[in-house]
């Protein structure tokens, strides 16, 4: 059975969905990706277009609220935002709790293109963070 991992967020639009899809897509045969929110939103269509940009369909992902994951074994912990991370309830038996603080790319302002220059930027600090954490650290070589 593989470990699982939550990525919480306030509205489960962005930062955790981008983060869900991308370690299911370099590391989903070790581990069991999964997002959440404190007050879900639904999934932001420019976390979308910023996956796709770079090979990842995360658009059949959908807005969870984090009350729906409670009682589950999770492993890993992660708040990407520091809202979260106040407001995060606790799971019983997780090894792990990180915490990630990345800017809300759906705040950004603007037109389309610097909106989704943001959501760039924010996309690639979670795929660095994750590859750092569970692709090449030691807790993939101990889940292998």
């Amino acid at each position: 059975m593989k470990p699982k991992v939550l990525f919480l967020c306030t509205g489960n639009s962005a930062r955790s969905q981008m983060a869900e899809g991308y370690l299911r897509h370099v590391a989903g045969n070790q581990f069991e990706p999964l997002s959440a929110g404190i007050e879900p939103k639904g999934l932001n269509p420019l976390a979308t277009e910023a996956m796709a940009e770079i090979g990842i369909d995360i658009s059949k992902q959908t807005s969870k609220d984090v009350v729906s994951l409670l009682g589950q074994h999770v492993p890993f912990v992660v708040t990407v935002c520091d809202n979260a991370k106040e407001r995060c309830p606790i799971f019983p038996g997780t090894w792990e709790f990180l915490h990630w603080s990345f800017e809300d790319p759906a705040a950004a302002a603007g037109t389309h293109d610097e909106r989704l220059a943001v959501f760039r930027r924010v996309r690639d600090e979670i795929i660095e963070r994750i590859d750092d954490r569970f692709v090449r650290g030691d807790i993939s070589r101990k889940h292998a």
